[in-house]
Order: C-alpha cells, then structure tokens, then sequence
C-alpha cells in the first residue's frame, strides 16, 4: 500500500496538476494560505496529501475571474459555438476518463467500476446541456395593451456552487454544465476531502477550449472559503450538494447576503415492498437501493417496508445475499463496495449501528469485512419502528432498517412519516397499486420495481429537509437563468397611461 501516494501524484501529473492540491483560479494553479487540510486514502488509512485552506483572498480573486469571463462567454460566443466547446468538453473527459476514475477510487473510496461509470455520466452532462445551449429562449406574450411584449431568458452572471464527498466528479459535472450551458461564471467548492477530480475535470475543460476562468476551483473549508465566497458581490445564487445540517447554515448564510440557493440535502428514503412482487427481484434491487456506494447516496433505500407476509423471507433473501457482496480495495476490478469515504463518516455510521443495538434492534451484518480501511459491513436493522433513531436519521451507509406494515394505507402512512422528501420506490405486480402509491409518497424521484435510475435529462430534487431547487433536466435551465420582460410599444400614439405599474 506503499505506492498508493506515489501513484496518486503520478496521475495527478497526467491530468496536468502539480504535486500538491492547489486552487484553480482564473486558469492559474493557486497555493492556500489558510489552515491545514489533509486528504487520507480511506482503504489504506495513510495520508495522500495535505493542502492549505484556500482562505477569502482567494476566494474574492475567483469571483473575479468568473464575472470577468462570464462577460465574454456570453458576448464573445455564440449561443451555438458554446455548445459546440461543451461537446469539446464532453470529448476530452472520456480522453481522461481513467486516469479521472483512478483518482477518484483512491481519494473517495469508489470502487473503481462505478468511478469510470461515473466519469462517462459527467460526458453524458456537458453533452445534454450542449444540446440546449442555442434552445433556451423566452416567448412572446399576447397582454391586452397592445404592446408587444417578449420575455428573455438571461444568465444569472456568476454562480457559486459547493459540491459533496461522496460523488465529487459526479456532481461537479452535474452543477457545471447546466451552468455554463445558460452563460453563466462558475466558482465550485468541492468538499475539502476531495478536492482533485473537480480541479482536474476543469482544467480538461481548460484545455478542451473553455474560457480560462470562466470556471474556478477553490480548495478549502466552508467557514473560510466557503463563507467568503457566498458573501462576494459577484455572486448572484448559491447552489449547494450535501447534508441538512450543512444546508441549513449555507441557506442562512446565503438570505443574509439577500441571494437564493438551490439545496440538494438528504434523504430517508422508503422502499416499499407488496407480497405480490417479485422478491428476487425487489430483494436484488434493495441490495443496490442501499448497499451500492457502501450507502452513501442521498436516495439510498435506508427505510426498507416490507408487507408483513413476506417480511421474514425478503429480510431473509437480503441477509444472505449480503455475503455474496466483493468488499475491498476500490482500485481493485472486482471490488463491488469500498470503504466509508471518511474517518468522521465512519465513526457517524458505526454509532448509528450501537445505537440501534441499544434501542432493541435485531443486527444482521454479512460475516466478514477487510482488516484494514473505514468498512462497514452490509447491514440489516430489524426490530424497531419508525419512530426509531435510525429509521428518522440519515446514516448514509449501508445500513437499511427493515419496517414491516400491513396494507397499502399504512405502507404510505410510514413512508410520508419523516422530514425528508428526496425519493422513494415501490415493488409490486398490482399496477394500480404502483400508481396510487408513487402518487401518495412525498418524493421528487419515486421508482417502480427498479431503483436508483437517474438521468441527467429529468429533473432531480426533493422537500423539506431533502432541499428545495431542481438540478437536472431543463428545470436546472430555470435555475440557472432570470426571466426578463420587454414591453415595446408598437402603435402610432405612445400608451402612456397610470396603473400599468404598481
């Protein structure tokens, strides 16, 4: 495991980084001045690198360039011509697509399969949103003056965006694109545990033809360079990817500063189970629903009801498939799950799992894990109600609490009974029934007898404590741009009249 800090700086140099975690600021590589920062391979448990917190000079320098570019990516380019740098984009990122998933199963912790299949997915975004940058346009409104009157859909100038540490490649791809796609600036704060593949995708981006500047990477902490960028007066809307707790202090923060957020928080999502499914095929996907990414995934299945007659053999069917499950080194080709991304994550999801234990619940675990690095062994929690700590807290690992319920009524009553509101699924043959509960579950995604399909074109988001605000699809186009109203005044005899304007 030696060699694993060795290999990182190697690949680093491929994608055209220095040796150490630096900024990215207006197409310039940027040294922190702020606190330590240090980014630990969470299957080897050893240091990657350490970084300086980027700190507010930095940060002010990056809202900057954004605005300064953004100016030019609008005037200088054509609405067609920027499509045409984001199919660029979209080209050089599966150039570099495995060096990219390499540095992302070594910082992150995914395994190494689902990192390449990630990296295609942020290709697949740039080319979406390339398709729709000489689309957007307003309308024409027949209002009963006589004016002629044309909306406009302009970009909103300069965006800020902090993205999570659970997929950093993916949602930096996910919040970029759309972005640049409607003439925006960008500066991006990934989580300062993973910083690099945002730094990288960027500087492809960079050399693929985009603006230098247009978009900027800070490296570094939210109450410094987090805090400092949200308050700069370039910035003109928050957009943030992460827990409810964080979410709440960065909308705060953001309403003090008088600019709207989009937030993308948590979930708690249930997975409904009928006895007339398909279990084979409900408990596969339930396995996915929570296991895959070792659970951490905001719409991970982590509630898991399941209809009383069939309670004992599904909870059966997933215990002994969870041994069946490759654990290990994400670099290695056949891992199916890594490690918990982070120590602090680690001990969160371990203490969530002696607490259930101590309210009472039975504890189903697979019987072995890897001696070394953050695992959590896939997990049943049986035993315990809704009400229960871990069937109301987002553990974000993989661990799934299995509730069972008699009928259609209260398996919705269950699902709707928590504060978050991201995504759901059902698993039965009964389609009326499918229908009737994706309707009454309160979730922005709900699936019927799959799970975890997303897609760059549908929109994405959730309520309450899951966050307000699209990402995806043509709503992220609304997100991302303000609705301008020209009234032109097209008769002989000018309409010059009181009690057109309030």
């Amino acid at each position: 495991m030696s060699d694993r800090k060795g290999l990182l700086t190697s690949l680093m140099s491929d994608l055209g980084l220095g040796p150490t975690v630096q900024s990215l600021v207006g197409g310039k590589l940027c040294d922190g001045a702020g606190d330590a920062v240090i980014l630990e391979d969470p299957y080897a448990q050893i240091e990657l690198a350490r970084y300086a917190d980027c700190g507010a000079a930095l940060a002010a320098e990056a809202c900057l360039a954004a605005a300064a570019a953004q100016k030019d990516w609008v005037s200088g380019y054509s609405a067609a011509k920027r499509g045409d740098v984001m199919q660029d984009i979209a080209r050089a990122v599966l150039d570099n697509a495995e060096p990219l998933a390499k540095v992302e199963a070594l910082v992150a912790g995914k395994p190494i399969r689902d990192c390449r299949v990630e990296v295609a997915k942020v290709a697949e975004m740039f080319r979406y949103y390339a398709g729709w940058a000489d689309k957007l346009h307003g309308e024409v409104i027949p209002v009963p003056s006589g004016h002629l009157n044309y909306t406009l859909r302009e970009p909103l100038g300069v965006v800020f965006q902090i993205t999570p540490w659970n997929a950093p490649i993916f949602t930096a791809g996910w919040q970029i694109a759309p972005a640049i796609a409607t003439g925006n600036g960008v500066v991006i704060k990934p989580s300062e545990l993973t910083p690099l593949t945002t730094v990288a995708l960027v500087r492809i981006a960079e050399d693929a033809g985009l603006p230098k500047g247009l978009v900027n990477v800070l490296c570094g902490l939210g109450p410094t360079t987090g805090q400092a960028a949200i308050e700069h007066d370039k910035v003109r809307k928050v957009i943030f990817v992460g827990s409810p707790e964080t979410g709440r202090r960065v909308a705060v923060a953001a309403a003090q500063a008088l600019k709207p957020a989009v937030l993308e928080l948590g979930g708690k999502s249930a997975n409904i189970v009928f006895g007339d499914a398909n279990l084979k095929h409900a408990a596969l996907g339930a396995q996915a629903a929570i296991f895959s990414g070792a659970g951490q995934s905001c719409v991970a299945g982590s509630r898991l009801l399941v209809q009383q007659r069939v309670y004992n053999q599904l909870t059966d069917m997933i215990a002994v498939g969870m041994d069946g499950i490759t654990l290990g080194d994400p670099l290695d080709e056949a891992t199916e799950v890594g490690p918990i991304s982070n120590g602090r994550q680690f001990a969160h999801v371990t203490g969530m799992i002696q607490g259930a234990h101590d309210e009472g619940a039975s504890v189903r675990t697979r019987s072995s894990t890897p001696e070394t690095g953050f695992f959590v062994p896939p997990t049943v929690l049986s035993g315990l109600g809704n009400t229960a700590t871990v069937a109301q807290t987002e553990i974000f690992g993989p661990v799934v609490t299995a509730i069972p319920f008699r009928d259609e009524d209260e398996a919705i009553a269950i699902a709707n009974d928590t504060l978050f509101g991201l995504a759901g699924a059902v698993w039965t043959s009964d389609v009326g029934c499918a229908h009737r509960v994706s309707t009454a579950v309160r979730a922005g995604t709900f699936w019927i007898n799959s799970y975890k399909a997303i897609h760059v074109s549908s929109p994405f988001g959730g309520s309450l404590n899951s966050g307000f605000g699209r990402s995806s699809g043509s709503d992220a186009l609304m997100e991302y741009t303000s609705p301008k109203s020209v009234w032109l005044d097209s008769g002989k005899t000018p309409k010059i009249a009181f009690g057109y304007v309030s």
